[in-house]
């Protein structure tokens, strides 16, 4: 007879709170497998999932130029490049990320763009090397 929806759900219990229980760390092995996964926003998620050799000089473009990165990044939108928003249009999506990059060049006059900026770049970079290895877009 198989476990119950229900009946995994008390083991995740048990475990949890055997975990709690106990200070050190230390627990019980009882077969359950947590998954988590991120949230993205719809600019975050905007963010395509370009070549890693484009990825790289976006972030340089990105470090030294805030915005500068994400203004080219939108571009390859049009040229294909897949993003986690599959069910909006190409266009909506090009627009999102022209408004992060403005979003960016705005705000890097108090520091907040230029971050965000070198960040961005980073995520694309992280991104590319997903597409390298052949991860799952859906992480």
């Amino acid at each position: 007879m198989e476990p119950s929806h229900k009946d995994a759900e008390t083991a995740a219990a048990a475990a949890a709170a055997a975990a709690a229980a106990d200070p050190r760390g230390a627990t019980s092995s009882s077969g359950v497998v947590v998954q988590v996964r991120e949230k993205k926003g719809p600019l975050r998620a905007a963010i395509p999932y370009m070549p890693f050799p484009v990825a790289v000089i976006c972030l340089f473009l990105n470090t030294f130029v805030p915005g500068l990165g994400t203004f080219v990044s939108a571009f390859t939108v049009l040229c294909g490049a897949r993003t986690d928003l599959p069910d909006r249009h190409v266009c909506c999506v090009f627009w999102l990320n022209i408004a992060a990059a403005l979003i960016q060049i705005l705000t890097a006059i108090v520091m907040v763009g230029w971050i965000m900026s070198i960040f961005w770049g980073m995520d694309m970079v992280i991104l590319a090397s997903y597409k390298e290895q052949g991860i799952p877009q859906q992480l």
